[in-house]
């Protein structure tokens, strides 16, 4: 068991939530490595995205940076703390935010929210006596890292997902996160290559591979598949290319008159992708259920028959890792760094983003073959426990914490 010196906090966009689960699994794993931790986050969620008691606890005991922010008196006594404590830290932080704010008025105006922020954020890491930062999503949270750090001198790292990221590297100047980080956990090879195609080569010796992992035992429940049950989770998004999948049942449903597709998860694109369901006739095969549990999902993974992700862009999602300690065979898209998880022919089918008629014979093979289905998510189940448990990955990034923070 690693034990530190000093607390460690983590810090992302927003938590805890129900789609971001991972990052609430790996903060308890390393809890259990003997790493204390203090949770925050930059906005509050709402409660809607709580599913269970542990969401609830969580939230409960986050320090929410905007939410102080809020007050007057914090926000002004932070900055002059900051200045106090460290006056060339504040101005070349100030300067940092300066140089790498996005061009026009708005992205220069968010710079200086980020850098309020930041000097909220370093307060109460002081006085949590917090040596280390980690952040989750390269995004905006992880610029208020970075000035944090500059502010602060607390040393910071984060955690690359993509690949909302790599679509807009110079707007959120990862070259300089991962310059200034003290290591970069990239979560697959291919996280990592693009890392290193956005980075000064002297840089990546600090890249990282530390994947994102399930507990296995939590989805004990193999029972072999036996019938023509689909499940979907993810948030409702067009990235997700669920409107694809709702194409692919019509067809489906002419050979397998009992198929039942279950959608668990919620957000902007739920009403839509009940219209296109109602309208293509297929509403009493499709079951929206909103957010689930992590209980919850796992028993839906022992109920079902086949797990299907048909997005447009991932990183390496996690609930394919559910579906594979579930042992559920699973069909999904050949983007990214799917293919580093899901090998395709073993644990599942791969197809191209967006090929409907592709999905639909992916599908089709699988529920038409039940002992081929029954072999793959046995050897899913294996791949996962092999390479992508929660205990083990986050047994990675305590090293590294422990080296940072030692």
């Amino acid at each position: 068991m690693t034990q530190t010196s000093n607390p460690i906090a983590y810090l992302t966009g927003e938590y805890p939530r129900a789609t971001d689960t991972f990052i609430q699994r790996e903060v308890a794993a390393l809890r259990d490595q003997g790493i204390p931790v203090e949770t925050c986050s930059i906005r509050r969620t709402g409660t809607e995205h709580h599913v269970g008691e542990e969401q609830r606890s969580e939230a409960a005991n986050t320090f929410y940076v905007l939410a102080a922010a809020k007050s007057p008196i914090t926000l002004i006594a932070a900055q002059f703390a900051a200045l106090a404590r460290r006056p060339g830290g504040y101005f070349r932080a100030l300067f940092l935010a300066l140089r790498t704010a996005p061009p026009g008025l708005r992205g220069f105006l968010y710079q200086l929210f980020y850098f309020a922020e930041a000097a909220v954020l370093a307060q109460h890491l002081r006085k949590k006596g917090v040596g280390h930062l980690h952040n989750h999503i390269a995004k905006s949270s992880c610029t208020v890292a970075m000035l944090m750090s500059e502010m602060s001198g607390i040393p910071y790292s984060f955690t690359l997902h993509g690949p909302d990221i790599f679509f807009a590297p110079d707007h959120w100047r990862l070259d300089e996160k991962i310059a200034r980080a003290r290591f970069v956990a990239c979560i697959s090879h291919f996280c990592r290559s693009q890392a290193m195609a956005l980075s000064d080569p002297k840089h990546w010796h600090k890249l990282h591979i530390v994947h994102c992992g399930v507990d296995p035992e939590r989805y004990a429940d193999t029972r072999p598949p036996s019938g023509h049950r689909l499940l979907f989770v993810g948030r409702l998004a067009p990235v997700k290319g669920l409107p694809i999948l709702l194409r692919a049942m019509v067809p489906l449903i002419a050979d397998f008159a009992d198929l039942k597709l279950t959608v668990i998860g919620d957000g902007p694109g739920r009403k839509a992708l009940e219209h296109q369901a109602q309208t293509a006739g297929i509403a009493e095969h499709v079951d929206f259920v909103g957010y689930k549990n992590q209980t919850e999902v796992a028993e839906a993974l022992a109920e079902t028959d086949l797990f299907v992700l048909p997005s447009f862009a991932e990183g390496v999602p996690v609930v394919l890792m559910e579906a594979m300690a579930a042992a559920r065979p699973v069909v999904t898209t050949q983007i990214a760094g799917v293919p580093e998880l899901v090998e395709h022919g073993q644990s599942g089918l791969l197809v191209p983003p967006g090929d409907t008629d592709a999905l639909t014979r992916a599908i089709a093979a699988i529920l038409a073959d039940p002992t081929r289905a029954a072999e793959m998510g046995a050897h899913g189940r294996e791949r996962v426990q092999a390479a992508f448990t929660v205990s083990t990955e986050a047994a990675r990034l305590a090293q590294l914490l422990k080296v940072d923070t030692q």
